[in-house]
């Protein structure tokens, strides 16, 4: 499988991006989940994971969230849990293969069930749609540590804890035993991305 770059990946936001400043948002959180993935991927116990795969991963997650925006410029947070779907079709749409879409329509919370999907009435096709390798479990963990609510911020493992307790104990413990899998990031650690315009 031919996995993009980050030149070619970035040209994709580019293109998708409504504006500059949406591009500002998106791309640099994409860059910034890189960056936590990455840290993680140092541990020796996770070496054995395709480093080039993650990365494609992290920069591709979130592309969907372009075309969330509507003519006045404004983010649809109502029907935000839509974004990996639609990100998966801009994937689709480019070429590129199930691997690399899977990243976009499996990274929301710890996992989004058939259940959770008929039992909250989530405007999606019921599915699972749930991180099955561990690339897809670490760029998943990896985008749970940022959020791009303005202003940006980082969250410690135990405000992401508190926030996914909303959702239920079920998803705590997914969370909880991703914490196992990867470990905790470094979040005082500098981070060396800054919004970038086109």
């Amino acid at each position: 499988m031919r996995i993009p770059g980050p030149a070619e990946i970035r040209a994709l936001h580019e293109k998708y991006a409504p504006t500059t400043e949406a591009f500002a948002l998106v791309h640099t959180h994409c860059e910034i989940v890189w960056d936590i993935a990455e840290q993680l991927l140092s541990a020796p116990h996770l070496a054995h994971l395709d480093a080039d795969l993650v990365r494609a991963g992290c920069l591709l997650h979130d592309i969907g969230v372009y075309r969330l925006y509507g003519h006045d410029g404004r983010l649809d947070h109502r029907n935000y849990v839509r974004h990996g779907l639609l990100g998966h079709e801009i994937l689709e749409a480019e070429g590129f293969p199930e691997a690399l879409r899977r990243f976009c329509s499996h990274h929301t919370g710890v996992g989004l069930t058939r259940h959770d999907i008929v039992s909250q009435g989530l405007p999606l096709p019921p599915a699972d749609y749930v991180a099955v390798t561990e690339e897809e479990r670490l760029v998943m963990y990896a985008d749970k540590f940022h959020t791009k609510s303005r202003p940006s911020a980082y969250l410690s493992p135990e405000e992401y804890a508190a926030h996914v307790r909303r959702f239920g104990e079920d998803k705590v413990t997914a969370f909880q035993a991703l914490r196992a899998e990867f470990g905790d990031p470094d979040l005082e650690r500098p981070m060396p991305r800054t919004p970038v315009r086109p």
